[in-house]
């Protein structure tokens, strides 16, 4: 309203400025009034629903992309890690307790092989296969207590397979006997492991070690040892040291010896004590299965069938290898060494991680080799040291099937 000269409010005066009725009514329904009307409230409305959810979904943030972490690419995973910062998701629920007794957390970066093994206490698996060895059992185990490598770092473990005699009472009564002795710390633990693999061979020495029967034997005596190798080893095991039944003298510091050579894989020189008419000992060379390998075996190799078994020491076969046990003066340095392609299994000290890296004994023709042969083969492949000590000597029990130094 306008005010009158008087001071008092005129309201003639200020009807008369007002737009007549009909003008109001025609303008506010003119199109363009209309459809700016409609922009503005629609502009409105979005920027209030905007801003309201905006602040809704502050609640609700996902930092990185729009999936779950397990849905992730590698390079995703590391976009997300490298340029976004995970918020920390606390659980205010109680925590949900685990039962620790199924449970087991292993650190095999704590399990080392070293030339300090008995100061670092490492601990030696010593591995051996049974078959028909009652005979053997009393020697055997008086050359294992007389081991100086600490008895109470040591884990015996042996399989019994297709055994006709009483192998099985006589290795629990030599158990017993040396658990027991009062004069020796006993052994860490044995284990007694049972496994028949339906091999039978005559014990008759032309029968065992004839060539016919050499490739089977060979096979069956693969699966023996692995059989063991994979029940008895533990995380806990440095070193595993396979030692035959049938060993007649070995030097009681065998196993201070070969650690202190730091290789993955080594072996000693095998022979063997045969006197003559005169009772002079001919020193009989034993394991013709520790070699270096030649040219002419490889040539003969890939000549023959990839499922056949090349075995040594046998006239069917001229490989022209240099035999380890052929080699060698007991007399001269006992830690020289020799680079090998094959091996024998009468003696054999492997790091632990030898096999868990997964060479094991060979029961097929790798590389036409099998069991102890074909182990340093695969071992060789994978790039592990094999090698043998010349001069070293561990005397095996005669078995009369090579005429000696043949």
């Amino acid at each position: 309203m306008l005010l009158s000269p008087k001071g008092g409010l005129n309201w003639k005066a200020t009807r008369a400025q007002v737009p007549p009725y009909r003008a109001v009514v025609n303008f506010v329904t003119r199109k363009r009034f209309l459809v700016f009307v409609a922009l503005a409230g629609a502009v409105l409305l979005l920027w209030r629903g905007l801003s309201s959810s905006a602040a809704e979904m502050k609640n609700f943030y996902c930092y990185g992309p729009s999936k779950s972490p397990m849905d992730m690419s590698r390079n995703e995973w590391d976009r997300w890690q490298a340029h976004m910062q995970s918020p920390v998701m606390y659980n205010y629920h109680a925590p949900v307790e685990l039962n620790a007794t199924t449970i087991q957390e292993i650190d095999l970066n704590k399990v080392s092989s070293t030339t300090k093994a008995v100061q670092n206490e490492e601990r030696i698996l010593i591995l051996t296969p049974l078959k028909d060895a009652s005979r053997y059992m009393r020697d055997y185990f008086d050359l294992l207590t007389a081991l100086t490598y600490p008895h109470h770092l040591i884990d015996l473990a042996f399989l019994i397979s297709d055994s006709k005699d009483d192998t099985h009472a006589t290795l629990a009564s030599e158990l017993d006997r040396i658990q027991s002795r009062s004069d020796n710390t006993p052994f860490n633990s044995a284990t007694i492991i049972h496994k028949d693999f339906h091999y039978t061979l005559s014990q008759n020495v032309e029968e065992r070690h004839g060539y016919a029967a050499q490739a089977p034997r060979r096979k069956a005596m693969a699966r023996a040892r692995n059989y063991l190798l994979a029940s008895a080893l533990k995380p806990e095991h440095s070193w595993v040291y396979w030692r035959d039944v049938d060993i007649e003298e070995s030097p009681a510091e065998i196993l201070e010896d070969m650690i202190s050579h730091d290789r993955d894989i080594i072996v000693p020189n095998i022979w063997f004590h045969r006197y003559d008419d005169k009772g002079k000992d001919i020193e009989g060379r034993f394991d013709y299965n520790s070699w270096v390998d030649s040219d002419k075996a490889r040539k003969l190799a890939k000549s023959l069938p990839m499922d056949t078994v090349i075995v040594e020491g046998y006239k069917e076969f001229d490989t022209g290898r240099e035999y380890m046990c052929r080699l060698g003066d007991r007399a001269a340095n006992k830690h020289e060494e020799m680079e090998l392609d094959g091996i024998g299994g009468v003696s054999v000290l492997v790091k632990a991680d030898v096999h868990r890296s997964g060479i094991n004994f060979p029961a097929y023709a790798f590389e036409n080799q099998a069991e102890t042969e074909g182990f340093a083969k695969m071992a060789k492949r994978a790039g592990f040291e094999v090698i043998g000590l010349p001069n070293y000597v561990v005397w095996h029990v005669d078995t009369d099937e090579k005429g000696g130094n043949v």
